[in-house]
């Protein structure tokens, strides 16, 4: 087991987490936090952060309580908000608006305005290409060691 960096004192989703800042919460729960996000894409939009300070996915141990609460939420927020599916998504270091690891659940609905992912999307050169990347990654999975 890896140990946790020691929280920033700055850190606004540990405050959050402490009950020092304010938040909307909607759950607390062994471990977990789930709240409004401040700034929503839409209303609704919900952030799941660890209560411990956790940097970013990497850093965390256990990943099974963190994404039943993410599949808990999104389902909670199509029954209270109509909406017809969410967005859910973790950014892992790079635009983590706060460094503290947190799961968004968007609400959607068809014809919201959000346009599927938030950034162009490319293609491979050939098929020989997507299949080195294929390669590379399946190689390096097998090298890192799995968490239990």
């Amino acid at each position: 087991m890896h140990p946790m960096p020691p929280a920033p004192t700055s850190c606004v989703f540990c405050a959050i987490a402490r009950g020092d800042a304010p938040a909307a919460v909607v759950l607390r729960t062994e471990g977990l936090c789930a709240f409004l996000d401040a700034r929503p894409v839409f209303k609704g939009h919900v952030l799941i952060i660890p209560e411990a300070h956790v940097p970013d996915l990497d850093s965390l141990e256990q990943v099974g309580a963190l994404f039943e609460l993410a599949q808990r939420v999104s389902r909670a927020v199509q029954v209270a908000l109509g909406a017809q599916g969410t967005f859910v998504a973790v950014n892992n270091k790079i635009s983590q608006s706060v460094p503290h690891l947190h799961v968004h659940v968007v609400p959607r609905s068809k014809g919201d305005g959000l346009r599927g992912f938030f950034w162009p999307r490319g293609k491979y050169d050939s098929d020989q290409e997507r299949d080195q990347v294929a390669r590379a990654l399946a190689a390096a999975l097998a090298a890192l060691p799995a968490r239990s």
